[in-house]
């Protein structure tokens, strides 16, 4: 099984991609929450020409299912937590895709406090709008931080291999449903949230507000932006009247390929806000101590 799930991970991973990203833009073009404020022609060559390069970046540090093959070598050396408890095979395997879904957390949160390490993510919060292709927008160093995380992860747990593919695969569709520009019935919002990041919940934190960015972290499961007091209802300017995005990275040029990928090595370590189109956010509510 483990072999059949390491030899197949690549297509499995790359039809669930596929599916969930046709069937969001079809969800976007037809029941749309926020009316876009830049062109899609314009974003999403850049968007989905990130993925392609992070793709290619990883293929050529990486071989194929480089997780999968860590986590079954774990297994079968007995290394990690979970190999070192009897627990039945099912719950091994929710309890690794939970303990999964609360490490990208916490790397979530660090990627927002760490300065280094944020001027890698805000190429992902520098998008001046928020649709699917948003959630898939990451610098390629950060991609290759996160793979690494996730090695160190998978290791220290010991999660099975079925359980990699299971979080890699729900990881991604998330990403791209919690970014979704869909709109969804506040009722059915509501129960959602209980137990996974909506987009509603999700759009908070793209938030061109300081205090609004630093909540809503979650990807998967809302349960830990609850339990560790990160969690925000709502922007404070409703979701049709907040502004999404960074206040120092709004042209037309910061918003080029080119300029993402320099990004990072851009602008003074001002603060996590700071940026070459602004010289920096100029309001003290944005800049961090």
């Amino acid at each position: 099984m483990n072999e059949f799930i390491a030899l197949h991970e690549p297509t499995l991973r790359l039809g669930a991609f596929l599916g969930v990203a046709l069937a969001m833009a079809l969800w976007e073009a037809g029941l749309p929450r926020r009316i876009s404020g830049c062109p899609r022609r314009r974003r999403w060559p850049v968007n989905l020409g990130l993925v392609a390069l992070n793709t290619a970046a990883v293929r050529l540090i990486f071989p194929a299912a480089v997780v999968v093959t860590v986590a079954n070598w774990a297994e079968q050396q007995g290394i990690g937590l979970l190999n070192a408890l009897s627990l039945p095979a099912g719950l091994r395997i929710v309890a690794a895709v939970a303990a999964l879904d609360l490490i990208i957390y916490g790397q979530h949160v660090a990627f927002h406090y760490v300065p280094a390490l944020w001027r890698l993510h805000r190429v992902h919060h520098a998008d001046v709008d928020f649709d699917f292709t948003t959630g898939l927008r990451f610098h390629p160093i950060e991609i290759i931080l996160s793979l690494l995380i996730k090695i160190a992860a998978v290791l220290a747990l010991g999660a099975p291999g079925v359980a990699v593919v299971i979080f890699e695969i729900a990881l991604n569709a998330s990403s791209m449903f919690n970014h979704g520009n869909v709109r969804i019935a506040a009722a059915i919002d509501g129960v959602l949230r209980a137990l996974v990041v909506t987009p509603d919940m999700h759009r908070v934190h793209h938030s061109v507000i300081r205090a609004e960015t630093d909540s809503n972290f979650g990807f998967c499961l809302s349960v830990w932006d609850r339990l560790f007091g990160t969690y925000r209802a709502q922007p404070s300017a409703g979701h049709d009247g907040m502004t999404i995005g960074l206040p120092a990275w709004r042209t037309e040029g910061d918003q080029r390929l080119g300029a993402l990928l320099l990004n990072p090595f851009a602008g003074p370590f001002a603060g996590p806000f700071a940026g070459p189109s602004a010289g920096g956010d100029d309001r003290n509510d944005t800049k961090k101590p």
